[in-house]
């Protein structure tokens, strides 16, 4: 759509701030038009917002969200929703209208509880991490185009978060993607302090090492100042996991130059790969469309309100690369991170999250 590559066409792309292998680009742009909307945190905070499972029973691909303000409350791709039955995060970000209860897609990120520790949810200061974030949008765009819903693979999401929380050290008696965060608090927190907005800024590209992209932008500064720290903690997971590994590892050797910033070069060749992609527009589950783009060697989405893109994002992605052959500059596969982790120890008596996934009544 046009809103969005002209959105994208503004953006200039600053110095980044770099730490333990994640480069961190800042993208500014000219003045552009926002909406007048409360972040969902906020909403929560001030009781205009709740969040509840949408029957007793529940439904896992599901939640219920009540917005009692005067505006749109906003949701943003891969926030972490905590509590009632089992904890969530966000298929895409979402403007739910106000006065209005609208029932959200979602994603399960703690496999193994299916019970109440509270009646409704909080959000937390974590999002899904990159690359499980990178995997669920492109099963999020491929149901969007398919069969006009918004579910991920969720088989997919619970694998990737068990993988990471292996290869991190970070199991948990739910297989809760939450341990991975506060079992690495400590060094994330590093990640996030190393990172601070520039004036006017209203995304970032984020780099591990110097090949896999992502980006991250907003309608207003101020949003995106609000998200910057769950961003870059969301990216330095996926920094420290490849970091992890040892010398060995296929995967994470053509990272053997994660000592320096991604370059320049790089982030704008990602951003005009995400601007000349196609792109396929859809109507949100709440106000306004949901933009897809397939682009060579990217994928991205956007919500596009009011001819504002209110949200766009976009991942380096092996699967859309149109030229063929081992492109390096993408995440790699869940499969072959796992199978690369063998070379690691892994102390085989810590508990593991069950198999099977919760059931839904």
């Amino acid at each position: 759509m046009d809103q969005v590559k002209t959105a994208i066409s503004n953006l200039s792309i600053g110095d980044p701030a770099f730490h333990g292998g994640l480069s961190v680009f800042p993208l500014t742009a000219k003045a552009r038009p926002s909406l007048d909307y409360v972040l969902l945190a906020d909403g929560l905070k001030e009781g205009l917002v709740s969040i509840r499972e949408v029957s007793q029973g529940g439904s896992v691909p599901d939640l219920a969200v009540e917005n009692r303000a005067d505006r749109p409350v906003l949701i943003v791709d891969g926030e972490e929703l905590v509590g009632a039955k089992q904890n969530r995060v966000a298929n895409l970000t979402l403007l739910v209208a106000a006065g209005k209860t609208t029932i959200i897609p979602v994603s399960c990120v703690e496999a193994g509880r299916w019970s109440y520790d509270r009646p409704d949810f909080g959000v937390s200061d974590r999002m899904h991490y990159a690359s499980g974030r990178a995997a669920r949008n492109r099963s999020v765009q491929e149901s969007m185009r398919t069969t006009g819903t918004r579910r991920s693979d969720q088989g997919q999401v619970w694998d990737s978060i068990h993988e990471t929380a292996e290869a991190m050290s970070a199991p948990s008696a739910t297989g809760a993607m939450s341990e991975i965060f506060d079992r690495h608090r400590k060094t994330l927190e590093d990640y996030v302090r190393d990172v601070a907005p520039v004036p006017g800024q209203v995304g970032a590209i984020f780099a591990v090492g110097e090949r896999r992209f992502g980006l991250d932008v907003f309608d207003r500064p101020e949003t995106l100042a609000a998200f910057l720290p769950k961003l870059v903690g969301s990216y330095a997971v996926d920094a420290l996991d490849f970091s992890l590994a040892g010398a060995g590892d296929r995967v994470r050797e053509r990272d053997s130059d994660a000592g320096r910033p991604a370059p320049l070069s790089g982030a704008r060749d990602f951003l005009e790969r995400l601007r000349a992609g196609s792109f396929d527009d859809h109507p949100a589950v709440g106000l306004g469309r949901d933009v897809g783009i397939r682009a060579d060697g990217a994928i991205g989405g956007a919500l596009v309100a009011d001819d504002v893109t209110v949200h766009l994002s976009g991942f380096s992605d092996r699967r859309s690369h149109r030229r063929g052959g081992d492109d390096d500059r993408v995440y790699a596969p869940y499969r072959q991170r796992r199978d690369a982790l063998r070379h690691r120890h892994i102390d085989r008596t810590r508990p593991e999250p069950p198999d099977s996934p919760p059931q839904v009544y």
